[in-house]
């Protein structure tokens, strides 16, 4: 397993999961610092794909693109965006193979929102990865009262148009959920 910043994941387990081929699109909505998924997601779909590293920290945006520039990564596209508004992320409906939402529905109170923004970028049959924390306490992450219900996820995603096709522990201190667009 790798460590990041966000906990212990395993990057590698996760992104398998995901069955990411080269040249697919991808967006990491809420995506953090440049190492935790954004590099690896660029390395995983080479320089015919594209991956729009998603972030409402303009800081986080700039430091992204300085990175990518550094790494010669020129399929990365560092975008500025409240995910919390329908259309805030300016990526064409239906464009992408592969959303990845992580740690990011804890800190919202529009979480319906940003699902109903996260799906309307994913292409029919696109996979939709949703990362977040455990219910239960742990050393790391937000209160346990501001931590989203997976059941509760399941239900919302499923009257939104998507199909649980995967559900695993990505470390332990969090969940994941693989949706289908249907």
């Amino acid at each position: 397993m790798e460590k990041n910043n966000y906990g212990i994941f395993d990057i590698n387990l996760i992104l398998n999961k995901l069955k990411i081929k080269e040249s697919f699109k991808i967006a990491d909505l809420g995506c953090g610092k440049f190492e935790y998924f954004v590099k690896p997601l660029a390395e995983r779909v080479g320089s015919d794909g594209l991956v729009y590293a998603v972030d409402i920290l303009q800081d986080t945006v700039e430091d992204i693109k300085k990175s990518a520039w550094q790494y010669n990564l020129k399929h990365i596209k560092a975008i500025w965006s409240d995910l919390e508004v329908y259309r805030g992320t300016k990526i064409n409906s239906s464009s992408l193979d592969r959303v990845l939402l992580i740690n990011v529905l804890n800190q919202s109170q529009k979480k319906k929102e940003i699902l109903q923004e996260a799906i309307r970028i994913l292409k029919t049959n696109g996979l939709f990865l949703i990362i977040d924390w455990q219910l239960t306490a742990s050393p790391l992450g937000p209160e346990p009262n501001r931590r989203v219900n997976p059941e509760t996820l399941k239900e919302v995603a499923s009257r939104l148009g998507l199909k649980l096709v995967d559900e695993f522990n990505p470390g332990p201190y969090h969940f994941a959920l693989i949706f289908n667009k249907l």
